[in-house]
């Protein structure tokens, strides 16, 4: 009996070919399901998997047979399968492991959009929204309010970030790779949401006030309104932001010269170091309000 043909989307690799094929899927989510012959559990689930690829067809599926890719499985830590791994621009993102079809189309359904749709300006060029890479354990927000954190800001929920005591916030975000920033996205209500904002990167520790306006930040950014609305990426000087493990941001007003600040979304675009073609490589080009 023939076997049955599969989607366009999905591929089978065979001698360690994943990498050349996460290479060549750019920024499209890539799915690998690592598999064995032998496994019972593999079996019964890979009509599943087989099925999900024509379900979602943006994506890329991949079959990795582990005893005939050794090496790419032990490059990704596989013990046990079947697991399935996401990537996003080569960067492992996720993983999921056991045959459970419930727990797979729930992440499925966390990275991948139902309508399939990736085609988001901000993610074009391979660059992605980085929340995924954030250690949570790392970030701290100096001057937040007890009932809207940092947290709520970072999440696309109906949550906000809200400064307590004056307008000025202190905001350090630790990566669990390191990462090459090519933007942000921040929003909010248009007489609070931040107009000065000092960036500085790789601080050993967050910084105080006091140091926020006196030391030299990698760069300033003085935004007007039009930046500071939803879906809208602000731009950074990309060549200052090549290896970066955390970034501070020192909000030092807002655009309504009050005593609260509030941000609604903030978002860092960019993408994990280990990712970028550097022959692709880009200047970002300066804006008008930065300092130099």
């Amino acid at each position: 009996m023939a076997q049955k043909q599969l989607p366009s989307n999905m591929k089978v690799v065979e001698k360690d070919d994943l990498d050349d094929e996460l290479t060549k899927a750019g920024s499209k989510p890539v799915v690998v399901d690592f598999t064995a012959s032998w496994c019972g559990p593999c079996q019964r689930i890979a009509p599943e998997f087989v099925t999900l690829a024509s379900t979602y067809p943006k994506a890329l599926f991949i079959k990795c047979d582990v005893d005939d890719n050794p090496n790419s499985s032990s490059k990704y830590g596989i013990t046990a399968m079947p697991t399935f791994v996401f990537f996003r621009s080569k960067a492992k993102i996720d993983e999921f492991c056991g045959a459970k079809l419930d727990g797979l189309k729930s992440k499925l359904e966390k990275w991948l959009n139902t309508d399939g749709d990736q085609s988001d300006d901000k993610l074009k060029g391979g660059y992605m929204d980085l929340y995924q890479f954030i250690d949570k354990r790392s970030m701290e927000c100096l001057n937040q309010s007890n009932e809207h954190d940092l947290e709520a800001c970072l999440r696309k929920e109906d949550g906000y970030l809200e400064s307590d005591c004056d307008e000025q916030l202190i905001i350090n975000i630790g990566f669990n790779q390191n990462i090459k920033l090519h933007s942000l996205k921040i929003n909010g209500p248009e007489d609070a949401v931040p107009k000065t904002i000092k960036i500085f990167t790789n601080q050993f520790k967050t910084m105080d006030f006091d140091s926020a306006e006196r030391m030299q930040p990698i760069q300033e950014l003085v935004l007007t309104k039009d930046e500071v609305v939803d879906d809208v990426a602000i731009p950074l000087r990309f060549v200052k932001y090549q290896n970066v493990s955390s970034v501070t941001l020192f909000v030092k007003d807002n655009q309504g010269g009050g005593d609260v600040t509030q941000i609604n979304q903030l978002a860092f675009i960019g993408m994990p170091v280990n990712t970028t073609n550097m022959g692709e490589f880009k200047r970002i080009a300066g804006k008008k309000g930065e300092s130099h």
